[in-house]
């Protein structure tokens, strides 16, 4: 019988937080994702021995996990989180405060009620000067407990018996308890490396990984390449040193076969990014697979990346060299990463397996193998799903486990049990829209390209200083060429850690400087950021009365309603651009009126269903299909035109007091928007 082999890659990555000068981390992310995800992400497997599945692991995640493992690493948040709440001084409790809620409230703060009633409380004062102050000693030993209490693993917080205990307590927490945190925390960590040692050495899991600082190799190789996906961007000056690209690839591959014994048979380019120049740099250290994604070999193949395509493994060869690929397939991996967290998590992994069995039927039916590669982030999605994504996995691979026709395995067994397709080249380009926009072209991105060359020219410029300082110069020239400083450029993402990402690649570099001895260029001590982060809400001023008819049919018939404009900027992963681009909302009489503005799209609005949900009283739905809009809840009006206008009833609404609501899309039974993203939006009830 022909079989769908399941290709899971998890891809687990975090930018090198350490300045290697000071030797201080200065972001908490590598430590709280090792406490939440690196070990719970393997260590879920041992519930599920026929589920085999491939982890990348890049070498800078493993050095910085090894570090805080040791208890060398020098960590800030750490201190602030640890120290005894009476003994922090007032910008000491400023900093704690400002950074203990590093978490999606819904899902991780509000879990924990007495988390939720300090963030509430932070959020109502922390406009206020010295808001601080309004926190007492045991408000902040709670705070400091639970910031970090929220980041264990569910494996902890559910059988540990000591870490069940504290989270039972939820409240009142001593010093003791804070020192436990601490001591669990370097326990847990330590846990890490040995997991995926075991499960590695049992076959359960493939390791591959990525060259070692995460750098986007095809811009390396040469930045001008930029101009085959995006014909009219605008580049900085060329970089050209494909020699960096061959070390940080090298350096990977030897790293992991030191550090788990075997060297890696494949690698995620960072970002899945690829060109021919990369993959016979690949192929010639010894790399046998790469995988990149379905936008780029749509690209390659010059047609449409559909199942059949995508599906099967390729060979590509070039001038005596050769290297086995696949590519993920895009859709069904983002639904991972961004839409099934809106999801009870069994309708979620059914709703997937079924969408696999519909895309592979074709090909089964013609009794061929297939392939099916779904490869993302293996960290930052879970935060937003029930209980860190556990239930969903769970369920995703009891059913996958319990299906004959389904085979979870390895990339390097599924590619040898199929043949491959011959490619003769790759386009070049990464998994975001088959381009390299994201990391260059914009002028924060073109700045900080401008300031790494700088800085490798200096250091090829300056050969005489001792080999010590030039190992330290090119190790943070290494570590500044990775890909997260320019994730953070540029318009596409945003953070309130953007600050610290632009000051610690700043940092980087003036290090290179310091290495060889030279003072830093004084434009280092100038931020490259440039845009502010965007107000996204108005509140309504006034009552209105449009017409319904999906039109705007005079100036003035919106004028005083509430908008709420979508943010269209990702955080640490790239989502796609939702369908609803700006709401308009108020309350006229006893109705309340809504004015969607749908984003402009190359192909007609797929069918949509637009949920009302009201804080008290009935919701409503309204359908889109071919054009038209159809309310189903009684009283409801809408239409749709160049826009979607919608009024409906609600009990109650006048008589004062704030009406609260949200709404949901759906397209093609799965939700693809929520608005606002968390909590409600609110309007006065009454006119």
């Amino acid at each position: 019988m022909p079989k769908a082999y399941l290709c899971f890659l998890w891809h687990m990555h975090q930018p090198f937080y350490k300045d290697l000068v000071s030797g201080e981390y200065q972001l908490p992310w590598t430590r709280l994702h090792a406490l939440k995800d690196y070990y719970g992400m393997v260590k879920l497997l041992d519930n599920f021995p026929r589920v085999r599945q491939t982890f990348n692991l890049v070498p800078s995640l493993v050095v910085q996990v090894r570090d805080y493992a040791s208890g060398a690493a020098r960590d800030p948040y750490l201190d602030a989180a640890l120290k005894p709440a009476e003994s922090l001084d007032p910008a000491e409790r400023r900093f704690l405060l400002q950074h203990s809620f590093y978490a999606y409230p819904p899902r991780m703060i509000h879990r924990f009620p007495r988390y939720r009633e300090l963030h509430e409380a932070w959020e109502a004062q922390r406009t206020t000067a010295g808001a601080e102050r309004f926190f007492a000693a045991h408000d902040i030993r709670d705070l400091q407990v639970l910031s970090q209490l929220a980041w264990f693993e569910e494996e902890f917080l559910e059988r540990d018996p000591k870490a069940r205990e504290l989270a039972a307590k939820g409240r009142g927490f001593s010093l003791a308890d804070q020192e436990l945190v601490g001591r669990k925390q370097r326990e847990i960590i330590g846990l890490v490396i040995p997991a995926y040692e075991r499960a590695a050495a049992r076959g359960q899991i493939e390791i591959s990984t990525t060259p070692f600082y995460h750098p986007i190799l095809p811009l390396l190789c040469d930045s001008d390449i930029a101009r085959v996906s995006s014909p009219g961007i605008s580049l900085p000056r060329r970089f050209r040193y494909p020699q960096d690209a061959r070390l940080q690839l090298s350096m990977a591959r030897d790293f992991i076969a030191r550090t788990f014994g075997a060297a890696p048979r494949g690698f995620w380019p960072s970002e899945g990014s690829v060109s021919d120049e990369v993959f016979h740099i690949a192929a010639e250290l010894g790399f046998e697979w790469a995988a990149g994604d379905s936008g780029v070999l749509a690209r390659t193949l010059s047609q449409t990346a559909d199942g059949p395509a995508i599906y099967r493994p390729y060979r590509w060869s070039q001038k005596g060299h050769e290297l086995r690929v696949i590519f993920r397939d895009h859709f069904l991996s983002d639904l991972v990463g961004f839409v099934y967290s809106r999801m009870e998590p069994d309708a979620a992994a059914g709703d997937l397996l079924a969408r696999i069995r519909e895309n592979c039927l074709p090909m089964l039916a013609a009794g061929s193998d297939v392939l099916v590669p779904i490869i993302l982030d293996g960290e930052n999605a879970w935060e937003y799903y029930e209980r860190n994504g556990r239930p969903f996995l769970s369920e995703l691979y009891r059913l996958i486990s319990e299906d004959d026709t389904l085979v979870a395995t390895t990339v390097s067994d599924a590619l040898s049990r199929l043949e491959p397709e011959e490619l003769s080249h790759v386009c070049p380009g990464s998994w975001i829209d088959a381009s390299f926009n994201v990391w260059i072209g914009a002028e924060e991105d073109n700045r900080a390209w401008e300031q790494l060359l700088q800085a490798r020219e200096t250091y090829d410029a300056a050969g005489s200083a001792p080999a010590e300082n030039r190992r330290l110069a090119l190790e943070s020239l290494l570590i500044a060429e990775g890909s997260d400083w320019c994730w953070w450029y540029g318009p596409e993402h945003d953070s309130p850690n953007r600050p610290e990402f632009d000051q610690l690649f700043r940092s980087h570099l003036a290090n290179v400087y310091r290495g060889l001895g030279i003072a830093p260029p004084d434009e280092l001590s100038r931020p490259i950021l440039r845009m502010a982060r965007q107000e996204v809400r108005v509140a309504a001023s006034a009552p209105v009365h449009p017409v319904i008819d999906g039109e705007v049919t005079s100036y003035f018939e919106w004028m005083g309603a509430g908008s709420y404009r979508v943010d269209d900027r990702s955080g640490a992963m790239h989502a796609a651009k939702a369908p609803v681009e700006e709401l308009a909302y108020g309350i006229g009489g006893s109705h309340l009126f809504l004015k969607v503005e749908l984003r402009k799209a190359s192909e007609p609005l797929p069918q949509t269903e637009l949920r009302i949900e009201l804080e008290h009283g009935p919701g409503a739905t309204v359908r889109i299909s071919e054009g038209k809009a159809q309310a189903e809840a009684p009283g409801v009006a809408c239409a749709i035109g160049r826009l979607l206008e919608i009024s409906a009833p609600v009990a109650g609404a006048p008589g004062g007091g704030k009406l609260r609501f949200r709404l949901t899309l759906w397209q093609n039974r799965l939700p693809v928007q929520a608005i606002p993203q968390e909590g409600w939006l609110e309007v006065d009830g009454g006119e």
